[in-house]
C-alpha cells in the first residue's frame, strides 16, 4: 500500500479578489473572470520532496452580458517539485488538493467531494532522481462557496510518492588489446 506523505500549504490567510479579463477565445459572449489568490506563490516541503506552487489564481467562465456562470471556478497554477534527496529517487504518484475554512474544515466542491486528486506525471516521467525537478500545470475544481462567502483560509496539498534508494554500481572488466 502506498505510504502517502501529507503536506499542508498554510498561509496566514488566502485572500480572493475579483478581476475581470476578456476571454482570448473567439466567442464574444463569454469572458473569464479571474480571482487573484494571495499569496500567489508558496513553498512546499514533504519528506524528500521540495518545491513551490506559483501563479495561483481562480478562473471562472461567465456570460458577458448577463453574468451567469457558464463553467464552475477552477484553481490554476504551476506546481514545481524536486527530489531534495542525495540518495533516493522518488516516484510521484498523485496529488490531492483540499480547501479549508477558518475552522480547518474541508469546503465542499461540486457534489459531495471535499478534495480533488490529480496525477503529477505522464507515463515515462514518473521518477525523479536525486536533484531532478518536474513542473506540473495545476487546473482543479474550486469551491464556488469560497468565492462568495470568503471563508477560505487555507489550501492543503497532499502528495503521494514512493521513495527508492538510489544506487550507482561500478563494474570492472578485464580486457586486453591485440593487433590483428
Amino acid at each position: 500500500m502506498l505510504d502517502e506523505k501529507r503536506l499542508a500549504v498554510a498561509a496566514p490567510a488566502i485572500i480572493v479578489e475579483a478581476a475581470s479579463r476578456g476571454s482570448s477565445r473567439a466567442s464574444l459572449a463569454l469572458e473569464d473572470k479571474t480571482y487573484t489568490v494571495t499569496p500567489a506563490a508558496v513553498d512546499v516541503y514533504a519528506g524528500v520532496i521540495a518545491g513551490e506552487m506559483t501563479d495561483m489564481q481562480v478562473v471562472q467562465r461567465v456570460e458577458k452580458s448577463s453574468g451567469p456562470t457558464v463553467s464552475p471556478p477552477r484553481l490554476v497554477g504551476t506546481l514545481r517539485l524536486r527530489s531534495s534527496s542525495q540518495t533516493h529517487s522518488v516516484r510521484l504518484v498523485v496529488a490531492k488538493i483540499q480547501y479549508l475554512d477558518g475552522h480547518g474544515r474541508p469546503m465542499k466542491l461540486e457534489g459531495s467531494l471535499t478534495q480533488e486528486a490529480f496525477r503529477l506525471t505522464r507515463y515515462g516521467s514518473e521518477w525523479l532522481d536525486p536533484g531532478q525537478e518536474t513542473i506540473h500545470a495545476v487546473d482543479v475544481a474550486f469551491p464556488a462557496e469560497a468565492l462568495t462567502a470568503r471563508k477560505l483560509t487555507r489550501l492543503r496539498l497532499e502528495i503521494g510518492y514512493v521513495s527508492s534508494p538510489y544506487r550507482e554500481e561500478m563494474f570492472n572488466f578485464v580486457v586486453s588489446i591485440r593487433s590483428q
